[in-house]
């Protein structure tokens, strides 16, 4: 049995450059989140006596023929070589968040199903992150905790596209994450299908990965090492527009993000604003769901200022809105919670918390 945590760009991954390999136009950078939170637990087992190899997700059984599935397992079985066990496969893996929403479900799942099978089949973990590619891109960054880059390469064959950790996730405590649920249902256009579309498209991602790119992966490595929230906090936001942007410049265009989540991001700005300093960054991956980064002097504050923005349907049913019962009990000792936007009333599902999770 194995855990992973869904991880979430900062440097974002969009478009690839082999679609066979999953091999990427450029390389990225992720905040890995705490498993608790935003997680899969995976458990594999083997025997002579099962026929093929079965698959179930959230309870419901997956077609394990599916060509990512078979990819990972292909590989991995090829890496054991004599030692892989005999017989048919049993995988059973469950999220504890949402699915196909734009919160990287699939990174989390893929990755969680390759760390299984390497137990199993007795494959160290350093191993395991170019396997985790084949199932899904962003999958090898949530092999590891902490903050996370991804490799791009340059070798035709993939063998240099691997993630490697930057920094774990004690080198920063005091970063946090808000996970602002918009929608959990399941996105229109996948990831995968959307980014394919970008890159026959969209001149401006073939700019981006060229220029654009390059220079913020390494000031965003530095950001992180130096613990500079003012420039994690820009780049993260500027990635995010960057990223959207090429979305729109897709053609026909993608729209991941909604009214909702651009309310969002011009609350932001204003709480930016208002404190004089950068108090809370958004980022929104292949979706219109809000992942807010603040620290820890400024977490019950931003909290507290996106739950009025963003209030529950049922006016006062902050319990099922803020789902951390210790941040939900600072927010609410600050004093009485008045001045709900009720014009965005319910339009945030409800509000989600993390710590940068560990291996």
């Amino acid at each position: 049995t194995a855990r992973c945590s869904s991880n979430i760009a900062v440097i974002k991954y969009w478009g690839k450059r082999d679609e066979k390999l999953i091999l990427p136009i450029n390389s990225s950078l992720s905040v890995t989140m705490d498993p608790d939170q935003m997680g899969t637990t995976t458990t594999a087992a083997c025997s002579e006596a099962w026929k093929g190899d079965r698959l179930w997700l959230n309870g419901k059984e997956e077609d394990s023929s599916a060509t990512r599935i078979q990819n990972c397992l292909t590989a991995i079985r090829a890496m054991a070589g004599g030692k892989a066990p005999k017989g048919g496969l049993r995988i059973v893996s469950n999220n504890n968040f949402p699915t196909a929403a734009g919160l990287a479900s699939s990174a989390s799942g893929y990755a969680c199903l390759v760390l299984a099978l390497g137990e199993l089949f007795g494959i160290p973990r350093d191993q395991l992150s170019a396997i985790s590619r084949q199932g899904s891109g962003s999958a090898c960054r949530s092999v590891y905790g902490g903050f996370v880059k991804w490799e791009m390469g340059v070798e035709k064959d993939g063998s240099d596209s691997k993630a490697h950790q930057v920094a774990k996730a004690d080198h920063w405590p005091d970063l946090h994450a808000l996970i602002l649920v918009v929608s959990d249902e399941k996105k229109k256009v996948s990831s995968s299908g959307g980014m394919k579309i970008s890159v026959e498209t969209s001149e401006l991602l073939a700019h981006r990965a060229k220029a654009v790119v390059p220079p913020r992966v390494h000031a965003m490595e530095a950001a992180v090492k130096k613990r500079d929230f003012e420039g994690f906090a820009k780049i993260t936001m500027q990635e995010s527009n960057s990223f959207h942007a090429t979305c729109l410049d897709t053609y026909p265009p993608i729209f991941y993000l909604n009214d909702t989540s651009k309310a969002i991001i011009n609350t932001v700005h204003e709480l930016n604003k208002e404190a004089g300093e950068t108090v809370a960054a958004y980022t929104f991956d292949a979706g219109p769901n809000a992942v807010i980064y603040t620290l820890t002097k400024h977490l019950t504050h931003v909290t507290r200022s996106l739950s009025l923005a963003f209030p529950p349907a049922k006016k006062g049913d902050w319990k099922s809105h803020i789902t951390d019962d210790a941040l939900r009990g600072d927010v609410v000792a600050k004093g009485k919670m008045e001045g709900e936007d009720r014009d965005f009333a319910g339009k945030v599902k409800y509000i989600m918390h993390s710590i940068v999770g560990k291996d």
